[in-house]
């Protein structure tokens, strides 16, 4: 039966509801309350009630009907072998700044597929336009009251929105925001800004749309990532420092005016434009919780609060060690050198977080590398993007000019957004592994998180002076 395979559970959480009933990975949900389940919304929907019959299929074959008492809203914990019980939604339309449309030939084929899934919004975060819904699943959001759901929204103008995006359907976007905002439906927004299309005075009205609406919790406005492979798409330049400014001096008049009516500041830029411009980062609590880290908005902020926090808690400890090392005869082999590897928008950030680290660990070396893309091209910066091919390129050609490297213990660190989200995979299909063989070094991990990052450098200084 096709619909018992896609209801094939896969993990069921110790001490949960579902543990104490005794089931177990394999078994298969067939409905809850008489219901088929199709979809994960409808799962999480039916299963809020208080009093829950449910038909299980063991492995054995059996059919085993469970009778559940529990809180409201309280949860089963299971997990499906298909996160949304379902087939991911594919998105049909053909924005202009649409990343995938600028990847290479021959990639993974999974890199290709393009999600515009409600389900995976309210799930995993991604960001969804609307455009892929037919009115009913719209109001099944409704209905069912998915909330959070994260929306793309890129301009509030039905016109320049049906162009941006390509989808005559994309026009009508504010007008379901507002039946949203009338059913207390949460949403979280983002702004793909383009030069000279929907920045500027386009970008004014968008803000000043968005504002009213009391149940958008953020909005995140990041810049076009545009690659070399853009042949026969939408002509785009990236912004620069001067627009780049100017886009920040407006975004942060709108945050004063917004702080003054609502006690937030309701729309943030991505860490790209203050790199891009006048370089000023805004403060830990200018971000209010960092409602939108994973669209790198205060990521450099929150990693350099988190760096120093851990260092002045472990400054005594870290003192000693500064001490210990005055004392020590130098043996340069047993020093430790720790290659940063980063993209070219992070090099002067992580060049100060790295003085940080000289100034308190005298056992290791720190050693800034931005890599440029050539992958994608130059005109790509971000860590994220940066693939292996090139860290090996960058590497080796580094290495042929310098000596002396043998003296170290050479290890490298890369963030973990360099990575396939559940395998150690680089984007050009190079693993980990062939890398650090490559390289004759061990590479670490580290999250994009500043106590990890510390720690880390702490676990690679006792694996190698000890």
């Amino acid at each position: 039966m096709e619909h018992a395979v896609i209801n094939r559970i896969n993990k069921v959480f110790p001490d949960s509801i579902g543990a104490e009933m005794n089931i177990e990975v394999g078994d298969i949900l067939l409905n809850i309350n008489g219901q088929s389940i199709s979809d994960i919304i409808e799962y999480r929907y039916y299963i809020s009630e208080e009093y829950l019959e449910m038909d299980i299929q063991k492995n054995n074959g059996e059919i085993w009907t469970l009778e559940i008492e529990k809180e409201y809203d309280e949860d089963l914990g299971l997990e499906f072998e298909n996160p949304i019980i379902d087939q991911s939604k594919n998105c049909q339309n053909q924005c202009i700044f649409c990343f995938i449309d600028q990847l290479p030939k021959d990639m993974r084929n999974t890199l290709y597929f393009k999600d515009d899934d409600s389900r995976l919004s309210f799930l995993q975060g991604n960001y969804i336009t609307l455009t892929n819904m037919k009115d009913e699943e719209i109001q099944r959001i409704i209905d069912y009251r998915i909330s959070p759901i994260n929306l793309s929204v890129h301009t509030t103008d039905p016109d320049l929105r049906i162009q941006m995006l390509n989808n005559k359907k994309a026009g009508n976007i504010l007008s379901v925001m507002k039946s949203f905002n009338e059913h207390q439906i949460k949403m979280n927004c983002q702004i793909v800004l383009c030069p000279g299309v929907n920045d500027g005075e386009n970008l004014n009205q968008t803000i000043a749309d968005l504002k009213e609406l009391e149940h958008i919790q953020s909005t995140a406005i990041v810049p076009v990532g545009l690659t070399k492979y853009r042949e026969g798409l939408f002509p785009m330049e990236p912004y620069g420092q001067h627009a780049a400014t100017k886009v920040i001096d407006q975004v942060e008049s709108w945050q004063s005016i917004i702080l003054k009516e609502k006690g937030r500041r309701f729309v943030h830029l991505s860490d790209e434009f203050y790199i891009l411009g006048d370089g000023n980062f805004p403060k830990v609590e200018d971000y209010e919780g960092f409602p939108q880290i994973e669209n790198g908005v205060g990521l450099v902020t929150k990693f350099q609060a988190e760096v120093e926090e851990v260092l002045a808690q472990r400054r005594t400890t870290l003192s000693k060690d500064v001490q210990s090392q005055k004392k020590k005869s130098e043996d340069r082999k047993k020093r430790v050198k720790v290659q940063l590897i980063t993209g070219t928008l992070a090099k002067d950030f992580m060049e100060n977080i790295a003085n940080k680290i000289r100034e308190n660990m005298a056992s290791i070396e720190i050693e800034v590398i931005p890599v440029k893309n050539r992958f994608f091209g130059e005109t790509i910066t971000v860590s994220g993007l940066v693939t292996g091919g090139d860290i090996l390129e960058t590497i080796k050609n580094r290495e042929t000019k310098k000596s002396g490297e043998n003296d170290f213990n050479t290890v490298m660190m890369i963030p973990k957004a360099m990575l396939k989200a559940e395998e150690n995979i680089f984007l050009d299909d190079l693993t980990l592994k062939d890398l650090e063989k490559e390289l004759g070094k061990e590479i670490v991990i580290s999250q994009v998180e500043g106590k990890d990052f510390v720690n880390k450098l702490l676990r690679i200084i006792e694996k190698y002076q000890n």
